[in-house]
């Protein structure tokens, strides 16, 4: 039953709304999260850890005049429901639906988009600074979870704010979880505050303060805020040092409390947090108790919170498991995440010898120079980031660990499409991003068992940065033989000779060409197949001699054509003199939207039949 919320279409009809029945409200908001997600997937745990706070927000503000920006914005589907888009709360995930994050061509209640953390608060500091160069009067509200304040970038506005504007407010979602538990000083920093006997004093005082706030307007509010909000006070020297008045910490599900707090914060002419308290998975016993599994997920019961065991085991678990057993046979094996521990599947290497695991939280720059460290004292990092989110270390990667040839493994993790999460979490980017760094060894395998060899072919290399990139989800079923073996460093693999043709299909794009190759041989075509596995180097005697055989090439890759696999193909062939004819299978020069694996390949020609396509036009030229 929904009644309250079906009567919402936008903040005006929650703003509408008796404030008794706010609860209610909030109550609706859960049931539609967890039904609706348990069909689409997504990050149910966040969102219902915000549902006050959202209704709260909107309840004081006025979007999309007033401008709130969430700090990575997966927990923004509150947000989406109370602004005109309800209706189509069903679709969110799926192609052509509402997107899991923030998106500005969505909705202009969605001031900015989002996808990776720390964010929020520089963002929102240059739409201060704009709104006083212009002298208009909106609000600008960050709302930023405590893991973003690991990202050391959300210091680096926070440094800025005193200095750029006066009316600034940064409400502090504090719910000791990012995906995994919060690490490091600030999360026991945050801790610290909250149970203190401090705290504990605020929490029995605010109830009072809102039974005397009730029906009082928010400029009475003001003038007796030393009676009232001051009792929810408790001094940070962090944030009042960077020149922000420190509010809290309150109970982030109290909601007359939290409009009463909101209201106030308002009035002032200062930059201000509010610390707010918040339980990740708040209503749903499930996410209550597992919030790093419920953070972001697949489909669910809705009713117990269970999930269908995978049928086959995913990469990331291939990865963990095999570096787990690398682990134990080499002590100089370390492995590091940037708050991922189950992501990456690095909880088996957790679990396996904890001492050499480290997770440093949202934090890839320090990650990667972390790693770098630990290279030159004859350790051998294995640093375990998402595809998309090593981008935020690129820096590091070039200038601390190429330039220095430091023996750091990169391990690319959803490398290619990565379906619902949209354009910014696609992995399509670290080809062409690694690819011309000198120094840089880079590969891609073709099933699980390949995975393991360049594994233990990454531990055995000690000549500079060895980089691997390996697909999100479940891999082909092969399962890694008992004894990886080593690799030859730019050595492909033949699948299959022929005199017609070739394609080379990089990495879980090997299927796809195995297809291609068996529709054109119903024609009479032999087509050649080849593994390429190394992106850097390339197997130039290979590619070179069977160029030599064959009237056109394809390449397939789960990634952008630009700059991509294919790319260097034709910039080998180009420097031997053959001119020779290459159809590149790929991605479009743009971003590309969310949806489905098999719709986004269909839609943009990423398909076994595109490929046999493109060889017979080649061909019958």
């Amino acid at each position: 039953m929904t009644h309250i919320l079906s009567g919402i279409d936008s903040p005006s009809d929650l703003k509408a709304l008796p404030e008794n029945v706010l609860l209610q409200l909030a109550n609706e908001i859960r049931q539609v999260l967890i039904s609706t997600v348990a069909h689409t997937g997504g990050h149910i745990g966040p969102n219902l850890g915000v549902v006050e706070l959202t209704i709260a927000l909107h309840r004081v503000f006025n979007t999309p005049k007033d401008k709130l920006i969430f700090d990575v914005s997966h927990q923004a589907y509150v947000h989406k429901l109370l602004t005109g888009r309800r209706d189509r709360f069903h679709t969110i995930r799926q192609y052509g639906g509402l997107n899991g994050f923030m998106l500005r061509s969505e909705s202009p209640h969605d001031s900015y988009g989002a996808g990776h953390a720390g964010t929020a608060l520089s963002a929102a500091l240059g739409m201060a600074a704009a709104r006083d160069l212009s002298g208009s009067d909106e609000h600008v509200v960050v709302v930023a979870g405590d893991a973003a304040f690991t990202c050391g970038v959300s210091y680096e506005a926070l440094n800025n704010v005193a200095q750029t504007t006066k009316r600034f407010i940064v409400i502090l979602n504090d719910n000791e979880w990012s995906i995994a538990k919060n690490v490091g000083a600030i999360a026991n920093y945050f801790s610290r505050i909250v149970t203190s006997d401090t705290y504990s004093q605020i929490r029995q005082r605010a109830a009072k303060f809102v039974e005397w706030a009730g029906g009082r307007s928010a400029v009475e509010l003001a003038q007796r805020i030393e009676e009232g909000v001051k009792s929810m006070i408790f001094p940070s020297v962090i944030f009042e040092e960077l020149g922000l008045r420190y509010f809290g910490p309150v109970d982030g599900h109290n909601i007359h409390l939290l409009i009463r707090s909101l209201e106030f914060l308002k009035q002032q002419e200062t930059p201000v947090i509010l610390h707010i308290i918040t339980q990740k998975g708040r209503g749903f016993q499930p996410a209550i108790e597992k919030p790093d599994k419920f953070h972001g997920l697949g489909k669910f019961e809705p009713t117990t919170g269970e999930t269908k065991p995978a049928a086959l085991a995913t990469y990331s678990e291939v990865f963990g498991k095999t570096l787990a057993r690398l682990g134990g046979e080499d002590k100089k094996v370390v492995a590091i995440t940037a708050a991922m521990p189950s992501g990456t599947g690095l909880s088996h290497v957790r679990e396996a010898f904890p001492e050499r695991y480290f997770d440093v939280g949202i934090a890839e720059e320090h990650a990667a120079l972390f790693a770098c460290g630990l290279a030159t004292q004859g350790y051998k990092p294995f640093l375990a980031i998402y595809s998309t989110f090593m981008q935020r270390a690129y820096d590091m990667i070039i200038h601390d660990i190429a330039l220095q040839n430091l023996n750091v493994r990169l391990c690319m993790d959803r490398a290619g499409l990565s379906g619902d999460d949209g354009g910014t979490h696609h992995g399509l980017f670290d080809i062409g991003y690694l690819r011309h760094i000198p120094n840089i060894v880079h590969m891609q395998p073709k099933d699980e068992d390949e995975f393991a060899d360049m594994l233990y072919t990454m531990l055995h290399y000690e000549s500079g940065p060895i980089a691997v990139r390996y697909p999100r989800g479940a891999g082909t079923g092969v399962r890694p033989k008992k004894t990886p073996k080593l690799l030859e460093i730019g050595r492909a693999e033949i699948i299959r000779e022929g005199s017609d043709a070739a394609i080379l299909g990089l990495g879980n794009m090997l299927s796809m060409a195995i297809e291609a190759a068996d529709e054109l041989a119903k024609e009479g075509v032999s087509v050649a197949v080849i593994n390429p596995r190394w992106i850097k180097p390339l197997d130039a005697e290979l590619i070179l001699d069977t160029a030599r055989r064959v009237r056109a090439f394809c390449t397939i890759e789960d990634h952008v054509l630009l700059n991509g696999f294919g790319a260097s193909v034709i910039e080998l062939l180009a420097e031997a003199k053959l001119h020779i004819p290459v159809a590149r299978i790929g991605w479009p020069d743009k971003f590309i939207e969310h949806g489905s694996v098999e719709i986004l390949r269909e839609k943009h020609g990423i398909t076994a039949m595109a490929a046999a396509n493109a060889l017979r036009n080649l061909l019958a030229d």
